[in-house]
Order: structure tokens, then C-alpha cells, then sequence
């Protein structure tokens, strides 16, 4: 079974985060969110979340993909700890999945996980001047996945879904959420 980990940090937005734990989760994917920080995170729109584990508690090698969520204040707060630096360094050169959306994905152009070659979006306006910027709703790009923002989260996550197992199970769960196939 794949293993995906979710990184929380404090402004992170919530609807990137929850959809796409919930969703990876329908799917039979397992999931870890991690903290940055014990106790809970207090995401964009003020709504409290506690995460599985702290980013301590867990070990790297045992994820298939690492999945972060936007959201202005959370992508700072995990483009500044050294920890996730190292986890997409890390995963990169394993080549091992990595997914970001809305403001996330310029976490992975500021710390060149993303090369001037591949294609990605990110949400309007946070590093749309990068080469390689589509400003699509996700791009997929070698091992990276990219979407826009919090109306591209079930997409995105359906994606994940397809990548991390089939389409078969991708249909299955949007089906089941009742969103349009």
C-alpha cells in the first residue's frame, strides 16, 4: 500500500490539507500528517487540525510521496524548516513522488526541486514569473505534481489517487464523493 506524508503547519490552508487526506484516505492510501510543532496547527481560516505525528516522529524513508498543502503563511512556515528542505532533497534524488499546490509549489522552485525545464503551476501572482509557469488548474512534470489552488484540491487529490494506484480506484472515490466524472 502506498504511503503518503502530509506536512501541517500553522496558516497552511485547510481545504488543501483535509481534502487531501480525506481523499488519499477513501482511496486506501495511507496517510501521516505531520506537524512542524506539537499540538495543534491553526490553519488559514482559523480552524484548529492535530496531525497523526510531529515531523520528528517520522521517517522519511518510509513515504511514497510527500504532499504539501498552500495556503500564504503555511508555505513560508514550511519553506523556512530545515526538515522539509531535506525531505524533498531527499525524495527528489530517490525519485519519489512530490506534490504541492497553491502557493506550495513555489517552495519547490525557490529550493530548485523543480528545474527550469519542467512545467508546473502554482496559485496567480506567487511565482508566475518562474520559467516553466503554466498557470493550468495541475501539471504533472516528471515526478511532480502541481495544482493552482483550493478549487483545483479534489482534482489534485484524484490525481494523486491515479498515480499512487489506478484509475479504476481514482473513479471509484470520486463516484463515491459524488463529483462529476
Amino acid at each position: 500500500m502506498p504511503k503518503v506524508l502530509v506536512p501541517f503547519a500553522d496558516g497552511m490552508e485547510e481545504m488543501e490539507a483535509v481534502i487531501v487526506v480525506d481523499t488519499l484516505r477513501r482511496a486506501g492510501i495511507e496517510v501521516v500528517s505531520a506537524s512542524l510543532k506539537e499540538g495543534p496547527v491553526t490553519a488559514s481560516r482559523g480552524v484548529k487540525l492535530l496531525a497523526d505525528k510531529t515531523l520528528d516522529e517520522i521517517n522519511s524513508d518510509d513515504f511514497d510521496m510527500i504532499v504539501l498543502p498552500g495556503g500564504n503563511a503555511g508555505t513560508k512556515s514550511l519553506a523556512s524548516d530545515r526538515r522539509i528542505s531535506e525531505l524533498l532533497r531527499n525524495s527528489k534524488r530517490e525519485g519519489r513522488w512530490i506534490a504541492a499546490i497553491c502557493a506550495a509549489p513555489s517552495i519547490l522552485v525557490h529550493q530548485n526541486i523543480l528545474s527550469h525545464e519542467q512545467k508546473f503551476t502554482a496559485f496567480p501572482g506567487v511565482v508566475s514569473d518562474a520559467p516553466g509557469y503554466t498557470g493550468s488548474r495541475l501539471e504533472i512534470s516528471d515526478k511532480i505534481v502541481t495544482s493552482i489552488g483550493p478549487g483545483s484540491a479534489f482534482e489534485f487529490s484524484l490525481e494523486l489517487i491515479r498515480i499512487l494506484t489506478d484509475q479504476k480506484t481514482a473513479e471509484r472515490v470520486q463516484s463515491a464523493l459524488q463529483l462529476p466524472l
